[in-house]
């Protein structure tokens, strides 16, 4: 059966926002005398609601924190850091096959609807997404369950056997292979440590990947 649809995650996988969000967090904790646990942190990338990294921080400072102020602050470093990033590498050639080809592009996310169009404006990506599909702060939506997944294949109108998922993190790993759609892991920064064994197929970057090589896997 051929493929008619891409089904990209976004934060990490289409934009390097991962690195950013973790590098915020990094120094509001050491801003306070700490380090950010790594092994929880990875339980955050790719889903919301697994744990709250400010709980932590005002479990181990001891006092109340002014939480608002703190978020404020380390989002603006994170938002300097993102404005740096560019599309991660083979995306954009991901994006032109998928045009070239007819197949349907969509965006399934755990984070929020105005994250996602806000980087995608910046980069001047808002144009030619099928679908966007995103958890918007809710949790029993937010990966690893699938249900995203299978909303996005309803909207497109296609089987499962006739996407494609890409993935950065097991989170998303687990959410596309549950929804029953073959999914390939592409590690970043961040996750590159997490493991994405599940995935179907893992590359270190889709620019080692061509579409058409990927697409010939199908035909």
């Amino acid at each position: 059966m051929a493929i008619r649809a891409f089904l990209f995650d976004f934060d990490g996988l289409i934009l390097d926002t991962e690195s950013a969000s973790r590098a915020g967090w990094e120094w509001l904790y050491r801003e306070h005398g700490h380090e950010l646990p790594p092994e929880k942190w990875e339980l955050v990338v790719g889903t919301t609601g697994a744990w709250s990294p400010m709980d932590h921080l005002e479990d181990l400072v001891g006092e109340p924190l002014e939480r608002e102020a703190l978020n404020e602050r380390r989002y603006a470093h994170e938002l300097s850091l993102i404005e740096a990033e560019e599309l991660r590498p083979g995306i954009a050639d991901y994006l032109a096959a998928a045009e070239r080809h007819g197949l349907k592009r969509a965006i399934v996310s755990s984070s929020s609807r105005r994250w996602i169009d806000m980087d995608l404006a910046r980069l001047e990506r808002e144009i030619g997404w099928d679908a966007i599909l995103a958890a918007n702060g809710d949790h029993s939506r937010a990966k690893p369950n699938p249900v995203l997944y299978l909303e996005a294949l309803e909207l497109l109108g296609v089987r499962q056997d006739e996407a494609v998922v890409f993935e950065d993190s097991p989170n998303g790993v687990r959410a596309g292979k549950a929804a029953g759609i073959f999914t390939v892991g592409i590690p970043n920064a961040v996750t590159k440590d997490y493991g994405l064994d599940e995935a179907d197929l893992i590359v270190d970057s889709l620019a080692d990947l061509p579409p058409d090589e990927l697409l010939a896997r199908f035909n």
